[in-house]
């Protein structure tokens, strides 16, 4: 392996949890390389995990192991897993829906149960609840170094049994392009749709054209106004809203130098829905 582990979670950095997992990892091996992926995943948002992994793992390089943690069933009977994605990297992650997207957009060629009688941190079989310290961390931690194969991980599974959450595809109809609000550019507010430039480009839409957008929360429609598709946000006045390419080449939508989901309170999810169609 190449030493580099990656660690996610839904922690936060108010308190001791993300030290201790570190800890885990540097008492397996001092060299071990830790990054950070994001520890302000919302509390208990699977999907959310499941996306930052999909933003982050393309850029990190053959081997790389990530230990992701947002795990709201810790304790029950869901699976702790280590998959190999199609590129040769690991994710150590409980099966409860973070390899989502991972899973659908990336490839995951392998994948095996962790046998937590070899992989769990000494001393550690009463603790029921911090998974992430215990299991995640020391078997991630363990593979990283070299202490284990991925074969030592335990017994392998079915990739087709790893647990999807629902994912609705993006679509085009007689002219209008619909999808739904995956995730939002958090510090910026900006809105990232499951639509890719490929299906954007392919409703014959080009930089400058003028656009209706409109966005809904089950059927309750929160938004409805024209934009235009622009190359950069520097491609619309202070304060207005734009469609662009985000850095996943999929379609968001911005206001420039301000925070579209404040603005107009928007969120995420199925449930979130968007339409674009070009004005004639």
């Amino acid at each position: 392996m190449g030493k580099n582990l990656v660690i996610q979670t839904d922690f936060g950095t108010s308190d001791g949890a993300v030290s201790a997992m570190y800890g885990v990892a540097i008492s397996v091996d001092p060299d071990l390389r830790i990054f950070d992926l994001t520890h302000d995943i919302p509390q208990y948002n699977i999907w959310e995990g499941s996306y930052r992994l999909y933003q982050t793992i393309t850029y990190w390089p053959a081997e790389t192991v990530f230990v992701s943690v947002v795990d709201p069933g810790v304790g029950s009977n869901r699976l702790s897993i280590v998959a190999k994605t199609v590129d040769n990297q690991y994710i150590v992650s409980p099966d409860n829906g973070t390899l989502t997207h991972i899973k659908q957009q990336i490839g995951i060629k392998e994948a095996r149960v962790i046998d937590e009688t070899v992989n769990r941190l000494p001393k550690s079989g009463e603790s029921y609840t911090f998974h992430g310290r215990d299991v995640y961390a020391y078997t991630g931690a363990r593979l990283a170094a070299n202490v284990i194969t991925f074969e030592q991980v335990g017994p392998e599974i079915d990739v087709n049994q790893i647990i999807e959450l629902p994912n609705i595809e993006a679509s085009i109809n007689q002219g209008t392009i619909s999808g739904t609000i995956d995730i939002l550019d958090v510090r910026f507010g900006n809105l990232w749709t499951n639509i890719s430039r490929e299906l954007f480009k392919s409703g014959g839409i080009e930089y400058g054209t003028s656009l209706e957008v409109t966005i809904s929360n089950n059927r309750h429609q929160v938004y409805k106004n024209k934009m235009t598709f622009g190359r950069c946000f520097a491609d619309s006045r202070l304060g207005e809203p734009l469609l662009y390419v985000n850095s996943l080449d999929k379609i968001g939508v911005a206001l420039n130098q301000g925070s579209f989901a404040k603005a107009y309170h928007i969120s995420t999810g199925a449930n979130w829905k968007i339409s674009i169609r070009k004005i004639m």
